[in-house]
């Protein structure tokens, strides 16, 4: 008997081991990078492609490139570059901080608690179909205007909701974040990937809209089913729930007394109008991070007197919300010093050779295949969809004529391969920052949806051969 208790102690410190090890913090994970980066200088010869200037627009130029004496990244320069990445990732950083400081105001008002008690309400025993619902909503917003960085300020509100119906952080991330993302995968008429892609490769604008449809309601339908497959488990088996760091909003804690009373409303009515405003701005405006920021600001403000808070409580709720998310916000600076690196050891032309050189070998269908694997690997070097396309689509698109894929096909492969890894890459500072406000490691991220991005891949790669079978085009 004692030793079966020791056998079993022993096993019991095997596994507490092994989870232990399986643990890797988010800023080890990308400091890793960072120096596996900075020794590929060492090895890989360093190339470059000549560029043009087209429409506001910074172009490769195909058949333009040359081998260039190699820039190797140093042990110190390696550390340089995580103080860099912080600068040139100095927008959207503090865009996170802005953001999670006017919701400090607004959860001081009471009245984000007091929505939630009472949607939990009258949902009742229905809280499972907001998941579809939702889903649809930010799949639209992601296809129709390519909604990314916006989907940071509804995850703020969507987690601590998904937590208060009996959800967790995961399924309350996931219905913004997936949602979204597949409609930027999609992209019916996303300006921001298939708008520039398809302009480079001289197609006529949103072209090719019927196949993306139908892409789009089959994304969509595997992307609610597994999100919805798993808040089922999540509500059925309470101990599978990870609350993030909002586990202090949830439906328990919440004073079950309050009441969505008139200044609630107009509350909630004022920040219902500043998404108004942000999506006007957005699409008629050019806004970007900043104008969101500066709106953000304006209506925390507006919110703290209409909330009676006063200027020093409203202040001192600004910081307590930007505290929350300044460990995300390092995070993002720290993924942009991977690019650096790789920047300054003119390593991501010599990448782009490589690729398409090996893509001249293989046949129409399989090229097809291997665009989508370059462009979705492409991605870590290069998250910006819209400059992920000003780099390759210069050289994929001439690239298409010789192979025999339509230049529409190969607008489909840049889509998909760029949107499906806005999921995964910690360079992605969308997603690290949208993590950051649910709470969610980026680990256990990645070992959540990783099932579901396997599925996604074998979507796009259906629909590739698909395209490839009916000449998608025009041409």
């Amino acid at each position: 008997m004692q030793k079966q208790t020791s056998s079993n102690s022993h096993q019991n410190a095997a596994q507490l081991k092994t989870k232990k090890t399986l643990h890797i913090n988010a800023f080890v994970l990308l400091f890793l990078v960072v120096l596996i980066a900075a020794a590929l200088t060492y090895i890989m010869p360093a190339g470059e492609y000549e560029r043009v200037d087209k429409d506001g627009r910074t172009l490769v130029v195909p058949d333009s490139f040359h081998w260039v004496d190699s820039s190797p990244v140093g042990f110190f320069h390696a550390f340089t570059s995580i103080h860099e990445g912080m600068v040139n990732a100095a927008g959207i950083i503090f865009f996170v901080l802005i953001i999670g400081g006017a919701f400090g105001i607004l959860k001081a008002t009471g009245a984000l608690d007091a929505l939630i008690l009472s949607l939990t309400k009258r949902l009742g025993k229905r809280e499972l179909f907001l998941i579809p619902v939702l889903m649809l909503f930010f799949g639209a917003g992601g296809t129709l205007m390519g909604m990314a960085e916006e989907t940071i300020v509804y995850i703020a509100i969507v987690t601590p909701l998904a937590i208060a119906l009996g959800f967790d952080a995961i399924v309350g991330f996931a219905i913004v974040s997936v949602g979204a993302n597949i409609g930027f995968m999609s992209a019916v008429l996303n300006p921001f990937n298939i708008g520039v892609a398809q302009s480079i490769a001289d197609l006529p604008t949103f072209s090719g809209m019927g196949l993306r449809i139908v892409l789009f309601v089959t994304l969509y339908s595997a992307g609610v089913l597994y999100v919805f497959r798993y808040a089922k488990k999540v509500k059925s088996n309470p101990g599978l729930k990870f609350s993030g760091h909002v586990k202090e909003d949830t439906l328990e804690n919440i004073d079950q007394t309050i009441e969505l009373t008139k200044r609630h409303k107009w509350i909630l009515f004022l920040f219902l109008m500043n998404f108004v405003i942000l999506i006007f701005g957005v699409i008629k405006l050019g806004w970007y991070i900043t104008e969101i920021a500066a709106l953000f600001l304006l209506c925390g403000i507006l919110i703290g007197f209409v909330g009676k808070l006063g200027p020093n409580k409203m202040a001192d709720s600004f910081i307590d919300g930007a505290k929350e998310l300044i460990g995300g916000a390092l995070i993002i600076g720290f993924a942009q010093a991977i690019l650096v690196v790789i920047q300054d050891g003119k390593l991501i032309d010599s990448i782009l050779f490589y690729a398409s050189t090996a893509l001249s070998e293989l046949s129409p269908t399989l090229n097809a295949i291997g665009m989508f694997v370059v462009q979705l690997f492409l991605n870590f070097l290069v998250p910006s969809g819209s400059g992920q396309a000003a780099l390759t689509m210069p050289i994929l698109a001439p690239l298409s004529d010789l192979v025999g894929v339509t230049r529409q096909t190969a607008v489909l492969a840049f889509q998909l391969g760029d949107g499906i890894s806005n999921s995964l890459f910690p360079t992605s500072g969308v997603l690290l920052a949208g993590l950051a406000v649910a709470g969610i490691p980026f680990t256990r991220w990645i070992k959540w949806v990783m099932p579901l991005v396997c599925i996604q891949i074998a979507i796009s790669i259906l629909f590739l051969v698909i395209a490839q079978m009916i000449h998608y085009g025009p041409f």
